[in-house]
């Protein structure tokens, strides 16, 4: 009798227990809930420059605790540099109702801007946030948008002294480049101020569609000494980077770009930030929002990592002996 009498205390104290337990284990699994991340890329879908980077922003969540699929989920759109899209995919995403949005370009931003002005933005890429309006200052953004710029207007004038250095016999530059965004019109500014030093005349070249591609390059190719400069690439060139390495091949043009995915893809050489870097560093400030610091107050950082990338194929298919001070320079040479 005294045996069942103690069973039977023994399961009335594990029930108080597990019943004064609960609270706690509910505290303990709200706190555990799952965060949300939304991603607007401006690439296709099947761009291959796209798993290196969304590869380096969840390395960078898991080095400060957040597992993809665990704590965080990730909703990806890809705008394919299409501007419908982002405007398309901005709102999805903010129907969403997520933590934290990434933006990887300038239009994406004012974009999402447009469908939200509290969910926080976090960019990567971005030239000149502040000339774009896009944040009130450097150091102190203000709003809901924060993040990590792309480019300095100043650094076009390395890649004329680049594509000099590459091939010195250049004359005559075409630069191609959209004037109705500021790394446009603020890029051939900067080559502009250099081109007297070097001795040669420029040429500028719209990328807003294929067919003004063609004709501008198809009317500006027809010297030896001619050769090409890409600068800040806006979405449209990015959508078309493939035409743009296809005719300088055919033209035989020289070419120099301010992204590393032209070289990559066939260009010639490259300088500019390492943009994988840009997706893993935005890691640290999408954590901090989660934890609960504001956008508004977290100041927007220049880039860090630049990279030079020389593409020997492209060099042999248009007949360049290229210097081997430049290939021991270059951070990959592409063979």
């Amino acid at each position: 009798m005294l045996d069942v009498k103690r069973r039977q205390f023994i399961t009335l104290l594990g029930g108080a227990a597990a019943v004064a337990a609960w609270p706690l284990a509910a505290r303990a699994q709200q706190r555990a809930r799952v965060r949300r991340i939304g991603v607007l890329m401006s690439l296709a879908a099947d761009d291959p420059d796209g798993p290196p980077r969304i590869s380096a922003l969840a390395q960078g969540l898991q080095e400060r605790g957040w597992t993809v699929g665990g704590n965080v989920r990730i909703d990806y759109r890809w705008g394919a540099s299409d501007l419908d899209r982002f405007r398309k995919y901005a709102d999805e995403l903010v129907a969403l109702a997520p933590d934290v949005i990434v933006a990887t370009a300038g239009s994406i931003v004012a974009a999402l801007q447009q469908a939200s002005r509290t969910v926080p933005i976090v960019f990567v890429t971005t030239i000149d946030p502040v000339g774009s309006g896009f944040v009130a200052s450097l150091a102190r953004p203000g709003g809901n948008t924060t993040g990590f710029t792309s480019w300095e207007f100043s650094l076009s004038g390395k890649l004329l002294e680049l594509l000099k250095e590459v091939a010195p016999r250049v004359t005559r530059v075409a630069v191609l480049r959209d004037p109705f965004v500021p790394a446009g019109s603020a890029g051939f500014a900067a080559i502009q101020t250099v081109a007297p030093s070097f001795g040669v005349e420029l040429i500028p070249v719209g990328v807003r569609d294929p067919d003004e591609i063609e004709r501008g390059m198809a009317a500006f190719a027809h010297g030896s000494n001619d050769g090409l400069i890409m600068v800040g690439p806006p979405s449209s060139a990015q959508r078309h980077r493939d035409l743009i390495v296809t005719l300088a091949a055919r033209y035989k043009l020289p070419a120099v770009y301010s992204s590393t995915y032209f070289a990559t893809g066939g260009g010639l050489a490259s300088y500019g930030i390492d943009a994988i870097d840009q997706y893993r560093r935005a890691a640290e400030y999408i954590d901090r929002i989660l934890k609960g610091e504001k956008a508004a107050e977290l100041p927007v950082q220049a880039p860090t990592k630049y990279e030079l990338v020389i593409n020997l194929k492209a060099a042999r298919a248009i007949g360049l002996d290229l210097p081997a001070t430049l290939l021991a320079r270059a951070d990959e040479v592409i063979e």
